[in-house]
Order: structure tokens, then sequence, then C-alpha cells
């Protein structure tokens, strides 16, 4: 009979283990677009982005993990590092691998047998059977390790193994993109200081123009051959010029304190290093983009987390699905015991197999269910995640291109414009020097030339910003197979979206 009893309770385990949890699925399918829309830029031999660009198809993935070294600036690969040892934000996407770490180490634990050791000492003496006996003191030792565990019947704690295991993945990504933020925005920061700097060099060389300027006319008028009014033009125009150079100084003195900031360096050691740097403030090489959308998204730090969140959702969904099943354990413990008096010992070993406890949930008030429908509510907010991180992806590289394409449009434009206002300032000032022009039309012509100057600046700054958005949006040189990250192939498959589990 009980051997009977034994095959039924055999017979309903392997049953129910063919029932096990099922999750839904782990990889959603996006219907990324077969091409880039933006024109993609070409790159001249000469370095520097040519007046014309490639079609979409023409375009190749190229490794960007050291685009940064390519620029031609050892001090901002300098910065760059510097930045990235002293942000907190790396520092706490390197915390958060370090726990979601230990988060898997807690989560495989529950996959094996659990052992522990109980040791136990005590001295007692009875009561005695008359006054005339002394009763006897019992010495009584005991060692007993206990061992228990509970059988993965249905992938409930695997389940959870692979959610650890795939946040793991995801937070480890999250550092690269922690530190792909910190790259570019110390770039950012760089090329913004040495473009001011560029318009400080002119706004001295105006301010300076303007001040020798009210000095001449102050002395015609002290000769009697200039008007009051005209000397008072001039002192004004100098006045204006050398506020500007005091406003522009300042912004460039940000600048710096922003990079100590950033770099975490001492003033004078930034300052020193800023001095010996180059001039210029476009990168001498550009990004390559992919032709097809889906290889460039694959280089995004913030898509694969997307899907790795996806696949955890996933397994807890079935790990919730597996707390509604029955739950079988296996425990035992073996034991040493010694027992002394009156200088008597017994030694004698105890073990035991079992019991093996079948679990059935039965009733628990809706718990286990509710906890079902919010890992699945879970689940749909990741996918809506991932679709999202996908579209934003999408969206950002686009842009960067469209800025790059204007960019590019407006600097022949905006460098014709340059030159003619300087060639028009030259001549104006010597029309005004043999006395054939007025003040007015030299203030003019310097307002024109210094506008045009900064606009030739400030293009090629943004054009760098727009190269830096390029980089950031393509992932900035990570790869689901770069150092600490996982070497799995991202793929993003283009089918019709499956049904919410």
């Amino acid at each position: 009979m009980l051997h009977a009893c034994g095959a039924i309770v055999l017979g309903i385990l392997v049953f129910l283990t063919g029932c096990a949890a099922s999750a839904p699925p782990a990889t959603l399918a996006i219907s990324a677009p077969p091409q880039w829309y933006a024109p993609l830029p070409a790159v001249a031999p000469s370095g520097q982005p040519s007046a014309t660009s490639s079609l979409p198809h023409q375009g190749s993935l190229t490794s960007l993990s050291d685009w940064w070294a390519q620029q031609a600036d050892p001090l901002l690969v300098e910065l760059i590092t510097a930045a990235q040892s002293a942000s907190p934000s790396v520092v706490t996407a390197r915390s958060n691998i370090e726990q979601a770490r230990a988060s898997r180490t807690v989560s495989e634990a529950a996959l094996l047998p659990k052992l522990d050791v109980a040791a136990t000492l005590s001295r007692s003496m009875s009561a005695p059977v008359n006054r005339t006996t002394v009763p006897p003191i019992v010495n009584f030792g005991q060692v007993s390790p206990q061992t228990s565990w509970e059988l993965d019947l249905f992938g409930q704690n695997r389940a959870r193994v692979n959610a650890d295991s795939e946040r793991l993945l995801g937070s480890e990504a999250l550092w690269h993109e922690a530190r792909i933020l910190v790259a570019a925005e110390v770039a950012s920061q760089y090329y913004s200081w040495r473009a001011c700097t560029q318009l400080l060099q002119g706004v001295q060389a105006d301010a300076a123009s303007r001040l020798e300027t009210a000095r001449l006319t102050g002395l015609l008028s002290q000769a009697g051959l200039g008007a009051p009014a005209t000397t008072a033009l001039a002192r004004a125009s100098a006045a204006e010029a050398n506020s500007r150079l005091t406003q522009q100084r300042t912004q460039c003195e940000l600048g710096v304190k922003t990079l100590v900031g950033l770099t975490a360096w001492a003033e004078p050691v930034l300052r020193l290093k800023l001095q010996a740097a180059p001039s210029g403030g476009t990168p001498h090489r550009t990004v390559i983009v992919a032709a097809v959308p889906a290889a460039v998204l694959a280089q995004r730090p913030d898509i694969f987390n997307a899907e790795r969140a996806l696949n955890a959702a996933s397994f807890e969904v079935g790990s919730a699905r597996a707390q509604r099943y029955p739950r079988l354990s296996l425990s035992g413990n073996v034991g040493y015991n010694e027992t002394k008096t009156r200088g008597f010992t017994q030694r004698f070993s105890t073990w035991s197999v079992g019991p093996v406890a079948l679990t059935v949930p039965i009733f628990d008030g809706g718990a286990s269910l509710a906890n079902l429908d919010a890992a699945k509510a879970r689940y749909d907010a990741a996918a809506g995640q991932y679709r999202g991180a996908v579209r934003q992806a999408v969206r950002e590289v686009e842009e960067a291109l469209v800025n790059l394409q204007s960019t590019a449009d407006r600097t022949i434009d905006a460098r014709t414009a340059a030159e003619g206002y300087v060639v028009s300032l030259a001549a104006i000032e010597a029309r005004f020097k043999a006395g054939l022009a007025s003040l007015f039309e030299l203030e003019d012509a310097r307002r024109n030339q210094l506008a045009a100057l900064a606009s030739v600046i400030n293009l090629e700054l943004e054009r760098t910003n727009a190269w830096i958005a390029l980089y950031k949006a393509v992932g900035g040189g990570w790869t689901p197979d770069a150092p600490h990250a996982n070497p799995m192939v991202f793929e993003i498959p283009e089918a019709a979206l499956p049904a919410r589990p």
C-alpha cells in the first residue's frame, strides 16, 4: 500500500513538472526603418566634411571606441579620462553593477541545498531519590549538521536567477552609457571654451580698434577739426566694446570653472594645460553612420539595457506563475551526541533523511494571482520602454544628421560673408582715416564684421556639437561585446509585434 501511494505521488509530480511555468516572449520584434532618411555626412580627403553627402546605403559601421583619441588633441582625451574617474554618475553606475551581481548571487543560492551546523552543550543535575543519595551531574553535548533543499520543480528560482542575470547585464551597459555621457559633456564644454577663446580674440581686437578710434577722434576734437558729437559717439563705442570684452572674458572664465568641476583637476594645472592646447574647435575625424539603422541601434547601451529589462520582466512573470504550483522540499540531519556522568561516557550518532514535503497551494486570498498580474503589468511597462527607447534612438540619429547637414549647408555662406565684411571694414577704415567716411559708417562696418566672425565661430561650434550628438546617438563606441558586457548578438527583428502574454 505504501509503495502504491509513493507511485501515485511520483506520478503527480511528473505530471506537474510537465506543466512548468511559461513566460511571455523575452524578445519583442521592433520594426526599425530600413535606412536613414536624413542625408549621411561624407568626409573629404582633407578630413573636413564635404559639401555633398553619401546615400544611406553607402554608409558603414565603424568602431567609435577610440573616436576621441582620433581628434588629434591629447588634452581632450586627458580631460575625458579624468572626468570619467571623478564623475558621480559613473561611480553610481559601477555601484549598481556590484549590487546587481550580489542580487544574482543571492538568487543562485536558492537553487542549492542549505547546510547549517547546530551545536549544543548542557550541564544538568536531576532531583535526588532520597536524602542520602547524591544526584549525578550530567554533561551533554551535541553537534548536528542539518540540510534542506527545495527542488525547483517549476523553475521559479531559476527564473529569478535569469532575471537577475539580465539586470546585471543591463547595469553593465548603463555603466558604459554613463561614461559616454560624461565624455560627450566634457567634449562639449571643452569645445565651447575653445570657441569662447576664439570669440574673445575677435572681441579684443574690436575693442582695441574702437579705443584707438576714440583716441584719434578726441585729438581731432581738441584741435578743432572734429565735432563733439562724433567724439562722444567714438567714446560710447569704445565703452560698449570694452563691456562686451568683459562679458566675453567672463564666459570663458566660467567655461574653465566648469571643466574644473567636471575633471576634479586643480585650476592652475588645468589652466596650464589649456594654454598649451592647440587652437581650433572642429574635430578632425568624423563618425561614419551605419547603413542599417538596426546595426547602429545595437551600439546603444540604453537599448541593450531596455532589452535586458524586458527579458528580466519576462522571467519574473514565469517566476510569479510558478508560485501558484506545488512546492517540494527535502531535509535531513546527522547528529553526534556525547553524554558524561559519574565518569561514564556514552557516545552515539543519529541521522535522518526527510521528511519529503509536498506543499500544494489551495487558498491564499488571491495573493499569488495578484503577484502574477503585477508581473505581467511590469512586463508590459518594460515592453513599452523598449519600444520607446528604439524610437528615441532613431529620432536622435536622424536629428543629428539633419543638424550636420544644416551646418554644412550654412558654412560656406557664413565664411563668405565673414570674408566680405573683413574686406569691407578694411576699406572703410582706410576711407575714414582719409576723411572720406563717417564714424557712423565705420561703426556699422565693425558691427557687421564682428557679427560675421561670431557667426562663423558659433556655426563651427554648432557643427561640433552635432557631431557629439551623433556620437551619443550611435552609442558612443559601446558594443555588446565590449569589456564588462555580455558577448551576445543584439538583433532587432522586423516582424509583427506579438500579442500581450
